[in-house]
């Protein structure tokens, strides 16, 4: 059968208008030679680049597109966007799951990925599921770097105000003398230097009789080990009850002494004993002084026997 000219010009048109209406609803995100899809919907107040014709992912498979991004005209999510994306699967998960935007691609590509969730009401066609978006690589960098960026710019500020505050601070006379106390303390560190070589050069010089004194020291150290040692062998137990046992005695005594019993207590408690001592020492204090004073009264020497003046006889001495 031959076709007419005008009937193949019809087909062809019909054709350039077909492959035209899939390729427009293709490039919106609907293949129409797909199975029947269903359409759910997310918000956000940042799409972050996210565009009609993305890919939408469960698990990391390409189950839909992005059919549709716009404005929301709902009072609940007044100046967000509201993002249509259609999924081409049977897969239940409930209304709980998240759709999230990420990086399809380090050539900064976004996609969404379905978190599912299996838990609570199951999501059905038309549900606004909750809207995620997950820090890419750079993102994370960015939001690491500002807080960075700010405490930097911080202590820029705090640095300048520090050099403008010193400046007035250290006039001309002050920078000299920071400039001498600089100078000072390069001399003290030298002569420290000096003090430090000539100590170890005094350590090296005597290193034997260190090394002697720290031996004699040991010994010593040792000795007195030994020393301790050997006076916890000493029943000091013992000797502390003789002690007490003497102390003891002791008392006993000075006690006896205070009552007046025996000679040194009488003496030391009997006043009339007392008296009479003085009264004897001065007596034989005057006899010796009279003796002294008058020796031929009680002292004579005579070869003949002869009377005294006195009428008394004196000793003869044959």
């Amino acid at each position: 059968m031959k076709l007419s000219r005008e009937l193949k010009t019809g087909i062809a048109a019909l054709t350039i208008i077909g492959v035209f209406f899939w390729g427009y609803n293709y490039m919106k995100g609907q293949n129409l030679f797909d199975g029947p899809s269903t359409t759910y919907y997310a918000t956000y107040k940042n799409v972050q680049g996210l565009t009609t014709a993305s890919p939408v992912t469960i698990n990391g498979l390409a189950v839909g597109k992005i059919s549709d991004i716009s404005f929301s005209n709902n009072p609940k999510f007044k100046g967000e966007l509201m993002v249509a994306y259609t999924i081409d699967t049977d897969l239940p998960f409930s209304k709980k799951s998240v759709a999230k935007i990420y990086s399809a691609s380090l050539m900064g590509g976004k996609a969404l990925a379905i978190v599912p969730s299996f838990e609570g009401e199951k999501a059905v066609p038309g549900d606004y599921l909750t809207g995620a978006i997950e820090s890419d690589i750079f993102s994370s960098v960015t939001e690491q770097l500002n807080p960075l960026q700010a405490k930097l710019e911080s202590v820029i500020v705090n640095a300048d105000s520090l050099m403008i505050g010193l400046n007035q601070v250290l006039d001309e006379k002050s920078r000299k003398n920071l400039r001498y106390s600089i100078a000072q303390l390069t001399g003290i560190t030298s002569n420290f230097n000096k003090a430090s070589k000539s100590l170890n050069a005094l350590l090296e010089t005597n290193q034997s009789k260190l090394n002697a004194t720290i031996s004699n020291t040991e010994k010593m150290t040792a000795d007195f080990s030994k020393v301790s040692q050997r006076l916890s062998n000493i029943d000091i137990e013992n000797t502390v009850k003789k002690l007490e046992s003497t102390l003891a005695n002791f008392n006993e005594i000075i006690k006896s002494m205070k009552d007046g019993n025996g000679t040194i207590g009488k003496l030391l408690s009997d006043e009339a004993m007392y008296t009479n001592l003085t009264n004897a020492s001065k007596e034989m204090e005057e006899l010796l002084r009279e003796m002294k004073l008058h020796p031929k009264r009680f002292v004579h020497f005579s070869l003949f026997g002869k009377k005294d003046k006195k009428g008394y006889v004196k000793d003869t001495i044959n």
